[in-house]
């Protein structure tokens, strides 16, 4: 008899040669939560602990060939899409994902240190706006981001309003949105998830201190992950905020740079 294999999920991102975001930390995330990630390369970044230098997005057929060959080998039960690269790209995710409607889809692919390396930056989240949002199942986003994807449809720019920029985006057919480091007191940060009918939660965490690189991609990894172990959403966006918080409170200085997020913690907190 074969034995039951591991929640098997898709992500879509950049190679990362510090691990601390993109396709390798998803790996580690997914691992540590008892899934198989399945890495489809959309760029590889250059850079260290202390910024990413440059960003060479490959070509949208190699991602579509990547990806295609994948699913239609084995059960993926969740796909992830985090740094694309490329309007290109954009474009063929959105027609591979288009192919598995029935499949949650976890997307989170702002990250200004990546976006401020990409040429055609505005082009590509328009894209991103107006391809992928759409079709997603929870979008995770800054609210620093969301106000700058705000500008892409705000008249007055000079205009905030958070819960109003996410209902925008969930009428346009986004099922979630999880909007982190909403307004809060000081010494603490709040996550707050959207859908149609409004605020679903808002969750407090304490502030902790340093500079960090690989936060929300380790956060959106975590409910990616609980969701193909068979959370519903608003379950596993509160696990995952708790992990996320425990793989920062135990990051590691690896460079001279950010800290990185350890998704492991739990296995050396008794030696």
């Amino acid at each position: 008899m074969q034995n039951q294999i591991s929640p098997l999920i898709l992500s879509f991102g950049a190679s990362d040669p510090v691990t601390a975001t993109g396709l390798f930390a998803d790996l580690a995330s997914f691992a540590a939560m008892g899934c198989h990630g399945l890495p489809i390369v959309t760029a590889i970044l250059t850079g260290d602990t202390a910024q990413v230098d440059s960003v060479h997005p490959l070509d949208a057929d190699l991602v579509d060939e990547q990806a295609r060959t994948i699913l239609e080998d084995m059960p993926i039960v969740t796909i992830k899409i985090g740094q694309i690269g490329s309007v290109d790209n954009v474009t063929t995710i959105a027609e591979i994902v288009s192919d598995y409607p029935e499949m949650p889809l976890i997307l989170d692919p702002f990250n200004s240190a990546v976006t401020e390396q990409i040429s055609d930056a505005e082009d590509l989240t328009l894209a991103i706006r107006e391809l992928l949002i759409p079709q997603a199942t929870l979008l995770l986003i800054s609210a620093v981001e969301l106000s700058r994807l705000s500008e892409t449809w705000k008249e007055n720019i000079d205009s905030e309003d958070l819960t109003a920029d996410a209902m925008t985006l969930i009428d346009s057919g986004c099922e979630y949105v999880l909007v982190t480091g909403t307004p809060c007191t000081n010494g603490e940060v709040a996550n707050t998830l959207f859908n149609e009918s409004g605020i679903v939660r808002r969750d407090v965490w304490p502030r902790i201190p340093g500079s960090f690189a690989g936060a929300g991609t380790t956060l959106s990894a975590a409910i990616a992950a609980l969701m193909a172990n068979g959370l519903e959403i608003p379950e596993a966006v509160l696990e995952a905020q708790e992990f996320a918080q425990a793989t920062i409170a135990h990051a590691q200085q690896l460079g001279m740079g950010k800290l990185i997020p350890d998704r492991f913690f739990w296995a050396r907190e008794d030696t």
